[in-house]
């Protein structure tokens, strides 16, 4: 099994494009794991790997629960205080990683993660968690599927990142790889084996403002990773994106969805 190097500010200038370009956790997924798992207000939810806390703040929300939110980076902590703010709840936000998992976290009811399970030691993460978990808590990982998307953008930027970004795009590939191992394998060699899937699929209109914010919100092509080739690979990616939608507007097709582990 491949572990990715821990890299503490590896999303470093990708904060704000984080919070307002990535794809959006529907309000309704958020509402149907609360019911799912059990969670009652002033429950403890940890978010971990929480960026600008989207899903944190979401959970303090709609569901009332005791959020803590664990991030390496000092960018993303200072945006999910913005974005807790701005949502009129609070949230404790604590700098540190899944390497700093501490008894004073339990109990916890939920450990989320959106789009973080994979910069981690998943095992040892599992069973560290596996000590903060109260009786009938659970692990969910939350993440998004790219249904479709029209016209397809998709294939543009991976090139692009390849070209302008070829360390962080082979790093990319590795994970992707078959011996990286899905988060469902991992899962099921770990306490937290019972496993269940809930997906929301929605279609979004998006612009191509929308693609580039989203392209730096990424590790493999954020301005730190691009660096002084930044600006040549957001004009290169513009007039891709001019010559496949004159009237800079797509369509894509997503499911939010997620990953529900229970301990067997």
């Amino acid at each position: 099994m491949t572990i990715v190097p821990f890299e503490a500010r590896r999303f470093r200038t990708t904060a704000d494009y984080y919070s307002r370009f990535r794809v959006p956790y529907p309000d309704r997924l958020i509402e149907r794991v609360a019911e799912r798992t059990g969670l009652k207000p002033g429950e403890r939810v940890l978010d971990l790997g929480c960026g600008p806390a989207p899903l944190g703040v979401a959970f303090a929300r709609l569901a009332g629960a005791d959020v803590i939110g664990v991030d390496p980076e000092p960018e993303m902590l200072d945006v999910a205080r913005g974005n807790a703010a701005e949502a009129s709840v609070s949230i404790r936000l604590v700098q540190g990683s899944s390497y700093d998992l501490s008894p004073d976290l339990a109990p916890l009811k939920l450990a989320v993660m959106g789009r973080s399970f994979h910069w981690m030691d998943r095992p040892a993460t599992l069973a560290a968690l596996d000590k903060l978990i109260a009786t009938g808590g659970a692990v969910v990982l939350f993440s998004d599927r790219h249904i479709s998307a029209t016209p397809d953008w998709r294939d543009v930027l991976h090139q692009l990142s390849e070209a302008y970004s070829p360390e962080r795009s082979a790093e990319r590939q590795q994970r992707r790889g078959v011996e990286f191992g899905p988060h469902e394998t991992i899962l099921l060699r770990s306490s937290f084996r019972k496993l269940e899937r809930i997906g929301i699929v929605n279609e979004r209109l998006i612009g191509t403002d929308d693609i580039v914010g989203r392209a730096f919100s990424m590790s493999v092509t954020s301005l730190q990773a691009l660096g002084d080739k930044a600006q040549e690979f957001e004009a290169a990616f513009r007039s891709e994106l001019a010559a496949l939608s004159p009237n800079g507007k797509f369509t894509e097709i997503v499911e939010g969805n997620a990953l529900i582990a229970f301990r067997d």
